[in-house]
């Protein structure tokens, strides 16, 4: 692989740095201590063309993935909560919509969505299914023409704003389908929020359906597990660019701050203790983008990334933890107050040992692809 970005990779790279340090970082604290779903945001994240930059043109830009990645690691360095609600709308929110949904259906929801105008996620965790979704026990059951759907889902990105729904319930015993629900619906109804410890301003609640009727279903019925694995391995890319994101934000700041505080009549940075620290983070970080980088080359590559895929994001959230900790090491007190932005990573940054697979999930399915 050459390392080298284009130069137009470059320049969506400076744009969506640019957009971060003037529009994102100056709001991302009061996101989170409100917290409320950055709706202005969200909708100038569209004007970029961030939504529509893994769809095709005309209605997207039709981005590789490396392109992507960048563009999701500037949000994240922003703040992890803005990236988060934006990567949701950006793939899995839109995709079985973009790529299943009829005619009708598509042009009424997603060109919107890609504008940042309505608001779409993916319905997949259950109380009792969340690694395992062969445990799924939401079902989806033929009436007459139409489906209803039945049973509850938690943990819901951006559900409380949502305006459609990708649901993934069961058809059969060993048989999951997907289908389209919109906000309105008869039997939908959204649970209560889910006051989180980080990525607060990414909304995240409960949804019910007790006999919902399906807007319709999404593809071929029983085919919902093939589908999903069709954007798995990139969903683990994107939550690995996210991790080196947040991670790269908490660094940065250690790096200011111990540019700046004095002791013993000296920056702190001169303290050799203090290098190890920043230079323990530059290695993780780097070593973290670039195998996040390999694994989206070669989904460009068309080449197998699976396990690529699971061991960028395991070892880029893992590398995010312990960058912001050792940045908090750094800062010490400063770290410790609540006006700080290293307590906001350092909370912000567990979400990324979570989504997209928890760590032990992913050391399974590494050790079955080596």
């Amino acid at each position: 692989m050459d390392f080298a970005l284009s130069e137009e990779q470059q320049a969506i790279q400076r744009t969506f740095r640019d957009f971060a340090d003037r529009e994102i970082r100056p709001v991302a604290a009061s996101l989170d201590e409100e917290p409320r779903f950055p709706v202005e945001l969200f909708r100038r994240v569209g004007e970029l063309g961030f939504f529509g930059m893994r769809y095709p043109e005309p209605e997207g830009s039709g981005a590789d993935v490396v392109t992507y990645v960048l563009a999701v690691e500037e949000l994240a360095r922003g703040s992890l909560a803005v990236a988060a609600a934006c990567t949701m709308q950006s793939l899995m929110g839109t995709y079985f919509v973009a790529r299943y949904a009829p005619p009708p259906l598509r042009e009424r929801l997603f060109a919107p969505a890609l504008r940042g105008e309505k608001v779409g996620t993916i319905c997949m965790t259950e109380p009792d299914a969340g690694s395992d979704l062969n445990a799924i026990a939401t079902r989806g059951e033929k009436s007459g023409d139409e489906w209803l759907l039945t049973g509850s889902k938690t943990w819901i990105t951006s559900a409380p704003v949502a305006d459609f729904f990708t649901v993934l319930a069961r058809t059969g015993e060993d048989a999951l389908s997907v289908f389209l629900v919109e906000r309105g619906a008869s039997g939908l109804s959204i649970g209560r929020n889910i006051e989180k410890m980080g990525v607060r301003a990414s909304l995240t609640s409960e949804v019910f359906f007790e006999r919902t009727p399906a807007a319709c279903l999404l593809g071929d019925e029983g085919q919902g597990m093939l589908y999903l694995r069709e954007i798995l391995a990139e969903i683990r890319v994107m939550t690995a660019a996210l991790a080196v994101g947040v991670g790269q934000a908490a660094f940065e700041e250690a790096r200011r701050y111990s540019g700046e505080r004095q002791q013993f009549g000296r920056p702190i940075r001169k303290f050799q203790a203090v290098q190890q620290h920043l230079a323990d983070m530059a290695v993780d970080l780097e070593a973290a983008r670039r195998l996040t980088h390999w694994a989206a080359w070669r989904s460009d590559q068309g080449q197998e990334n699976v396990t690529e895929a699971a061991m960028a994001k395991l070892f880029a959230s893992e590398a995010a933890m312990r960058v912001c900790d050792r940045a908090a090491r750094v800062v010490a007190s400063y770290g410790y107050a609540t006006d700080s932005p290293i307590q906001r990573y350092l909370r912000d940054a567990r979400f990324t040992l979570i989504g997209g697979g928890t760590s032990e999930i992913l050391r399974i399915n590494i050790a079955r692809g080596v």
